[in-house]
Protein backbone atom coordinates (compact mmCIF):
# COMPACT_ATOMS: atom_id res chain seq x y z
CA UNK A 1 0.00 0.00 0.00
CA UNK A 2 0.85 3.42 -1.22
CA UNK A 3 -0.23 5.50 1.67
CA UNK A 4 -2.80 7.57 0.34
CA UNK A 5 -6.41 6.16 0.12
CA UNK A 6 -7.83 5.27 -3.36
CA UNK A 7 -10.22 7.99 -4.28
CA UNK A 8 -13.66 6.76 -5.97
CA UNK A 9 -16.08 8.75 -8.16
CA UNK A 10 -16.51 12.96 -8.09
CA UNK A 11 -13.80 12.53 -5.46
CA UNK A 12 -11.17 11.38 -8.27
CA UNK A 13 -12.33 13.28 -10.62
CA UNK A 14 -11.76 16.66 -8.53
CA UNK A 15 -8.50 15.10 -7.01
CA UNK A 16 -6.83 15.01 -10.95
CA UNK A 17 -7.96 18.92 -11.18
CA UNK A 18 -4.76 19.99 -8.45
CA UNK A 19 -1.67 18.83 -9.19
CA UNK A 20 -0.12 15.94 -7.13
CA UNK A 21 2.65 17.69 -5.51
CA UNK A 22 2.63 20.97 -3.72
CA UNK A 23 4.85 23.47 -5.81
CA UNK A 24 6.99 26.14 -3.77
CA UNK A 25 9.03 27.90 -6.63
CA UNK A 26 5.42 28.99 -7.94
CA UNK A 27 4.41 30.65 -4.41
CA UNK A 28 8.24 32.71 -4.41
CA UNK A 29 7.14 35.36 -7.02
CA UNK A 30 3.87 35.98 -5.73
CA UNK A 31 5.44 36.34 -2.36
CA UNK A 32 8.55 38.47 -3.89
CA UNK A 33 5.33 40.58 -5.51
CA UNK A 34 3.81 41.74 -2.76
CA UNK A 35 7.09 42.29 -1.52
CA UNK A 36 7.55 45.01 -4.06
CA UNK A 37 4.17 45.80 -4.26
CA UNK A 38 4.12 47.27 -0.27
CA UNK A 39 7.44 48.32 -0.50
CA UNK A 40 6.75 50.72 -3.88
CA UNK A 41 3.57 51.57 -1.89
CA UNK A 42 5.70 52.97 1.17
CA UNK A 43 7.72 54.50 -0.79
CA UNK A 44 4.93 56.63 -2.54
CA UNK A 45 3.30 57.53 0.46
CA UNK A 46 6.53 58.65 1.83
CA UNK A 47 7.04 60.72 -0.96
CA UNK A 48 3.51 62.34 -1.15
CA UNK A 49 4.21 62.95 2.62
CA UNK A 50 6.39 65.09 1.89
CA UNK A 51 5.48 66.98 -0.72
CA UNK A 52 2.34 67.86 1.28
CA UNK A 53 4.16 69.22 4.27
CA UNK A 54 6.84 71.30 1.12
CA UNK A 55 3.56 72.59 0.10
CA UNK A 56 1.96 73.15 3.59
CA UNK A 57 5.82 75.81 4.61
CA UNK A 58 5.33 77.52 1.47
CA UNK A 59 1.52 78.17 1.78
CA UNK A 60 2.43 78.82 5.31
CA UNK A 61 4.63 81.50 4.39
CA UNK A 62 2.83 82.94 1.22
CA UNK A 63 -0.01 83.20 4.30
CA UNK A 64 2.50 85.32 5.85
CA UNK A 65 3.40 87.16 3.11
CA UNK A 66 -0.27 88.36 2.06
CA UNK A 67 -0.02 89.74 5.45
CA UNK A 68 2.48 91.82 5.62
CA UNK A 69 1.14 93.12 1.91
CA UNK A 70 -2.37 93.53 3.28
CA UNK A 71 -0.88 95.70 6.12
CA UNK A 72 1.24 97.37 3.86
CA UNK A 73 -1.89 98.25 1.82
CA UNK A 74 -4.27 99.09 4.68
CA UNK A 75 -1.79 101.66 5.74
CA UNK A 76 -1.12 103.05 2.26
CA UNK A 77 -4.99 103.42 2.14
CA UNK A 78 -4.61 104.96 5.24
CA UNK A 79 -2.52 107.64 3.96
CA UNK A 80 -4.16 108.36 0.72
CA UNK A 81 -7.51 109.00 2.48
CA UNK A 82 -5.76 111.49 5.08
CA UNK A 83 -4.43 113.37 2.06
CA UNK A 84 -7.66 113.15 0.24
CA UNK A 85 -9.45 114.23 3.22
CA UNK A 86 -11.49 117.91 2.78
CA UNK A 87 -9.75 119.47 4.93
CA UNK A 88 -6.40 118.38 4.47
CA UNK A 89 -6.90 119.50 1.09
CA UNK A 90 -7.99 123.10 1.73
CA UNK A 91 -4.58 123.52 4.01
CA UNK A 92 -3.05 122.26 1.05
CA UNK A 93 -4.24 124.39 -1.41
CA UNK A 94 -3.59 127.77 1.11
CA UNK A 95 -0.29 126.70 1.33
CA UNK A 96 -0.16 126.94 -2.09
CA UNK A 97 -1.40 130.32 -2.42
CA UNK A 98 -4.99 129.20 -3.79
CA UNK A 99 -8.70 130.96 -2.66
CA UNK A 100 -11.66 129.70 -3.31
CA UNK A 101 -12.92 131.02 -5.95
CA UNK A 102 -16.43 132.80 -6.75
CA UNK A 103 -19.33 132.26 -8.40
CA UNK A 104 -18.86 129.45 -11.13
CA UNK A 105 -20.34 129.83 -14.86
CA UNK A 106 -21.54 126.42 -16.31
CA UNK A 107 -21.51 125.93 -20.48
CA UNK A 108 -24.73 124.46 -22.07
CA UNK A 109 -24.28 122.02 -24.86
CA UNK A 110 -25.38 124.59 -27.00
CA UNK A 111 -22.72 127.10 -26.44
CA UNK A 112 -24.79 129.38 -24.04
CA UNK A 113 -23.91 129.98 -19.97
CA UNK A 114 -25.24 129.41 -17.33
CA UNK A 115 -24.87 131.76 -14.38
CA UNK A 116 -23.20 134.37 -14.03
CA UNK A 117 -19.19 134.31 -13.27
CA UNK A 118 -17.58 136.46 -10.33
CA UNK A 119 -13.49 136.88 -9.49
CA UNK A 120 -12.11 135.00 -6.74
CA UNK A 121 -11.90 137.22 -3.44
CA UNK A 122 -9.47 140.21 -3.34
CA UNK A 123 -7.08 138.34 -1.74
CA UNK A 124 -6.48 136.07 -4.96
CA UNK A 125 -4.62 139.35 -6.49
CA UNK A 126 -2.09 137.64 -5.16
CA UNK A 127 0.64 136.02 -7.70
CA UNK A 128 -0.28 132.46 -7.37
CA UNK A 129 3.18 130.28 -6.93
CA UNK A 130 2.68 127.04 -9.53
CA UNK A 131 6.08 125.49 -7.81
CA UNK A 132 7.16 127.56 -4.67
CA UNK A 133 9.96 127.23 -3.31
CA UNK A 134 8.94 125.85 0.20
CA UNK A 135 8.01 122.95 -1.62
CA UNK A 136 10.85 121.86 -3.26
CA UNK A 137 13.25 119.30 -1.49
CA UNK A 138 15.98 118.85 -4.45
CA UNK A 139 17.80 121.07 -6.18
CA UNK A 140 16.17 123.91 -7.99
CA UNK A 141 14.89 124.00 -11.09
CA UNK A 142 16.90 124.09 -14.59
CA UNK A 143 13.72 126.62 -15.53
CA UNK A 144 12.58 129.67 -13.72
CA UNK A 145 9.61 129.35 -11.98
CA UNK A 146 6.16 130.25 -13.21
CA UNK A 147 4.16 132.48 -12.13
CA UNK A 148 0.38 133.43 -12.62
CA UNK A 149 -0.44 136.71 -13.09
CA UNK A 150 -4.04 138.49 -14.20
CA UNK A 151 -4.30 139.50 -18.10
CA UNK A 152 -7.21 140.63 -19.44
CA UNK A 153 -8.66 138.23 -22.58
CA UNK A 154 -10.43 139.64 -25.46
CA UNK A 155 -14.39 138.66 -25.35
CA UNK A 156 -15.33 136.83 -27.78
CA UNK A 157 -18.67 136.07 -29.70
CA UNK A 158 -21.19 133.79 -27.87
CA UNK A 159 -21.73 131.74 -30.57
CA UNK A 160 -22.51 127.55 -30.22
CA UNK A 161 -19.38 126.67 -31.65
CA UNK A 162 -16.93 129.11 -28.97
CA UNK A 163 -17.03 129.46 -25.79
CA UNK A 164 -18.07 132.61 -23.80
CA UNK A 165 -14.94 134.48 -22.14
CA UNK A 166 -14.73 134.99 -18.78
CA UNK A 167 -13.73 138.41 -17.19
CA UNK A 168 -10.27 137.66 -16.53
CA UNK A 169 -7.63 134.75 -17.33
CA UNK A 170 -4.38 133.75 -16.28
CA UNK A 171 -1.55 133.32 -17.96
CA UNK A 172 1.84 132.13 -17.24
CA UNK A 173 4.73 134.53 -17.11
CA UNK A 174 8.36 133.44 -15.91
CA UNK A 175 9.93 135.16 -13.26
CA UNK A 176 13.56 134.78 -12.35
CA UNK A 177 14.34 131.89 -9.50
CA UNK A 178 16.28 133.43 -5.99
CA UNK A 179 19.57 132.74 -5.21
CA UNK A 180 20.97 132.59 -9.08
Amino acid sequence: MSGTPELKGRAARLARLFPAGRGRAARTPFVLLVVLLLGGGLIGLLMLNSALSAGAFRMDDLQKDTKNLTDEEQALQRDVDSYSAPDALERRARELGMVPGGDPAFLNPDGTVKGSPSPAPAAAAAPLVLAPEALRTTAPPAAPVLRATPSAAPALPATPSAAPALPATLTATPTPTPGR
